[in-house]
């Protein structure tokens, strides 16, 4: 079985930032332009170019290939998030059955080294952190397509396109939990309904359900 849940606004803030040329931490978002200014960071997009010959997204593809220790204190995916549901799910199935849906760097392994961003899909955030479902990103795709086990996806309707989009081709079966009042248009994906009066991320409570063995799957 595979996990992939849906990233979260809140990270620690420890985590570790990629650098500009010059030295800035880099803090990626959504809108640069209407960013609130701040001279100490460089505020860009993942797919900008990086100044080093390609963009950020292939700099931090090449730092994950050779991390040499690491030496920016970036966390994996699954430790970058405050919320603890993250560390159940990679506790109980293992870091390789794990995968983040990121609105920042798409469809990522759980062990990814993952940098600071501030990018969602949430209507309700600022401006200048808000990926619209019309912008192109080159999002990373990290589930395997010939991947056979069953997938379950938590999170909710804001990142469902991005789900389906990322997953289309995978062929292993794929179950997406849902709890608004209609039921969502998806294709290729089973819809099982997650009964909840909770209403800001809820799949929290569905994934931890999942995990106590009160929410089953066929």
């Amino acid at each position: 079985m595979i996990i992939v849940i849906q990233c979260a606004a809140s990270k620690r803030v420890d985590a570790g930032r990629l650098r500009s040329a010059d030295g800035k931490p880099v803090m990626f978002v959504a809108d640069p332009e209407s960013a609130p200014a701040d001279p100490a960071h460089l505020y860009t997009r993942p797919d900008d170019p990086s100044g080093r010959g390609g963009s950020w997204r292939q700099a931090l593809l090449e730092y994950n290939q050779e991390p040499h220790d690491n030496p920016l204190g970036l966390y994996p995916a699954w430790q970058l998030y405050e919320n603890k549901t993250y560390g159940r799910l990679v506790d109980r199935l293992g870091v390789k059955k794990v995968y983040i849906l990121s609105a920042g760097w798409g469809l990522i392994r759980a062990d990814f080294l993952t940098p600071y961003y501030d990018i969602t899909f949430s209507p309700s955030a600022e401006a200048y952190k808000r990926r619209r479902k019309t912008e192109r990103y080159q999002d990373f795709r990290m589930l395997p397509d010939e991947t056979d086990g069953h997938v379950l996806f938590f999170g909710g309707k804001d990142y469902l396109p991005l789900f389906c989009a990322l997953t289309k081709t995978v062929r292993g079966e794929k179950t997406v939990f849902y709890n608004s009042g209609h039921v969502p248009e998806v294709t290729g994906c089973a819809l099982k309904r997650f009964d909840t009066t909770t209403r800001t991320n809820w799949h929290y409570e569905c994934a931890n359900a999942f995990l106590e063995g009160a929410l089953r799957v066929e």
